[in-house]
């Protein structure tokens, strides 16, 4: 990993430990949540200005993990690893923790970007085809009168070189959103949040995948 938990004084953020509790899904550590409950743990996030990011996981990530180490410290180390999927529901149900809802990416973006347009929160949306995320903006504009677009960053399939990646940071962070959603593919965006918490200064950094394109 490229970041180590703690304070970031320059930033004003801190990485802490989550306090949500987890349920152990093939060794990755499902978050026992419901939808209601992530949006007020991201909003906890950004009103401390305390620094996490989100993997949103079923079946296809957690079989990444199996045969990846990197990817399920990664998904065990995230803020929020969502049940995105009836499987993850049903593991945490029978491991007691009933209250678990399915919190699938595209709703957790309706979510908080309606909680973000009434509390003045700013977005920035990185990943997509060229013009979807601009798209995408526009959209949740038109569905959430007075949601803030920080910008909008489509970046090329290909590695990026060290400076590319520094200048995509750089520009983020002059934007200075609150919430990063990051549409790449899987397991690409996971190592993305991952890698970028703690480069990156907004509070969240939310792996969405497919929620960028529907």
């Amino acid at each position: 990993m490229d970041r180590e938990d703690g304070y970031f004084p320059e930033l004003g953020l801190t990485v802490a430990e989550p306090r949500i509790q987890r349920v152990d899904v093939l060794g990755v550590g499902i978050s026992a949540i419901d939808m209601g409950m992530a949006v007020d743990e991201i909003t906890r996030w950004i009103e401390t200005a305390e620094q996490h990011y989100v993997c949103v996981t079923g079946v296809h990530g957690v079989m990444e993990c199996q045969r990846d180490a990197e990817l399920l410290e990664i998904h065990n180390e995230s803020g929020l690893t969502t049940p995105d999927g009836m499987p993850m529901v049903w593991s945490a149900r029978w491991a007691g923790q009933r209250q678990v809802r399915r919190v699938y990416g595209p709703d957790l973006m309706l979510a908080l970007c309606r909680r973000a347009a009434e509390r003045g929160w700013s977005s920035y949306f990185y990943g997509g085809n060229a013009g979807v995320p601009e798209l995408l903006a526009e959209r949740l504009q038109g569905r959430f009168p007075g949601l803030e677009i920080a910008g909008t960053h489509s970046p090329p399939y290909r590695e990026l070189t060290e400076d590319e990646d520094r200048r995509i940071v750089e520009a983020i962070n002059e934007a200075a959103p609150d919430i990063v959603w990051v549409g790449l593919s899987t397991p690409k965006q996971e190592r993305w949040v991952a890698r970028h918490a703690g480069r990156v200064h907004a509070p969240a950094l939310i792996a969405v995948g497919a929620a960028f394109d529907f």
